[in-house]
């Protein structure tokens, strides 16, 4: 049996050796340091805001966000279904309540059809809306363009999870630059990686202050640890941020080797009727994180199951899109208002080996492994 193609593998090697060594050889090898200066300051011009908060996780960002928008216990936030769970979680942490929305076919993003019907269900109800997560899925930005205009009709902030769209765009305006502010993740998975990481962006000083307050136990400004508020352990070590800095010069690169790789799917998937290309027709404002298709079994005579099977047996690892929230266990009895569309991308979507740290070899298995089941 091969060596496992994973579907997403870190993309490291000798320039994040350097930087590692470069920071460790600093001395700053706790949280914060010179490093996470520079990197914030790095990834706030990329994007084009004026503040960037380094972390520990994505997760983290999404929590110290919503605190910061000032969501509450009580409240409702309004997120999409068809996200992995720490999008969800976050808002339970802040005491409130998450009320899921169903997706756009085409990308699996947020409906805003039906974000804004499920704003106007709530307000009937007499909820209060805490704020609006929008989640980026796979690396395609959802529809800000008409989202932040119904967040702008009914005065709800929005909190975008950008966790996999770093490089990405909407509209040519880069992905972490909408809405109040906006979080990215740097975990081992993503489109670039300090190991474990997070970060968040916003144009807004208040924000930014006070999701460092927090991020660093809510320490006051005195010689003496004095705190009148809860604060958290968040910040991101000054070593992790040298090797993402040392990433974030190699970004387009990497998502150029994804794009490519999503080129070949294409080609491959071309003459096969019933199979497309998860990307909503359009990869040129992508990141392309994932290439991931959806299969028609009534035309394919084969299911997404049969294939993560088959591929398997090769020691490729592939996985379904992610599984909508309202049918997590965990999330079962909470309020929704789905259309059937993100149960059917779960249950007809698979994602496909899409690291840019792949071998040419790699790539050949996959593919070969690939036609081979479909010439069954």
């Amino acid at each position: 049996m091969t060596e496992k193609i994973y579907m997403s593998a870190p993309d490291v090697g000798q320039l994040e050796e350097v930087a590692v060594i470069r920071a460790m050889k600093s001395g700053w090898v706790a949280p914060l340091g010179p490093e996470v200066d520079a990197f914030e300051s790095e990834v706030s011009q990329r994007v084009g805001v004026s503040n960037a908060v380094a972390l520990s996780s994505g997760t983290s960002a999404l929590h110290l966000g919503l605190l910061a928008l000032g969501v509450k216990p009580g409240d409702v936030v309004v997120t999409s279904t068809m996200t992995f769970i720490a999008t969800a979680n976050a808002i339970l942490y802040t005491g409130a309540e998450p009320f899921f929305v169903d997706s756009e076919l085409s990308t699996g993003n947020i409906s805003p059809a039906l974000l804004r019907e499920s704003i106007e269900l709530l307000k009937s109800q007499g909820r209060s809306i805490g704020a609006i997560v929008p989640v980026d899925l796979l690396g395609k930005a959802v529809n800000y363009t008409e989202i932040t205009k119904i967040a702008q009709e009914f005065n709800i902030p929005i909190l975008c999870d950008a966790a996999e769209s770093f490089g990405a765009t909407h509209n040519g305006k880069p992905a972490g630059s909408w809405g109040d502010a906006s979080i990215i993740s740097f975990n081992g998975n993503k489109i670039m990686t300090t190991s474990g990481g997070g970060m968040l962006l916003t144009n807004n000083g208040s924000i930014a202050q006070k999701v460092r307050y927090l991020a660093t136990q809510a320490r006051q400004p005195v010689i003496h640890y004095e705190h009148t508020d809860v604060g958290y352990n968040y910040r991101l070590s000054n070593v992790l941020a040298a090797l993402g800095r040392a990433q974030l010069s190699r970004l387009d690169d990497m998502i150029a080797a994804r794009r490519s790789l999503r080129s070949r799917y294409r080609d491959l998937f071309s003459a096969i009727e019933g199979v497309e290309i998860f990307d909503g027709g359009d990869d040129t404002e992508d990141n392309c994180w994932l290439t991931s298709i959806v299969v028609d079994s009534d035309h394919t005579g084969w299911s997404t199951s049969e294939l993560l099977e088959y591929l398997a047996t090769f020691n490729i690892e592939t996985r379904p899109l992610w599984k909508p929230m309202h049918r997590q266990p965990l999330f079962i009895e909470t309020p929704s208002l789905t259309n059937g569309t993100s149960e059917y991308l779960f249950e007809n979507g698979l994602t496909l080996p899409s690291g840019s740290a792949m071998t040419i070899e790699q790539i050949e298995i996959v593919i070969a492994s690939i036609q081979q089941f479909l010439n069954k």
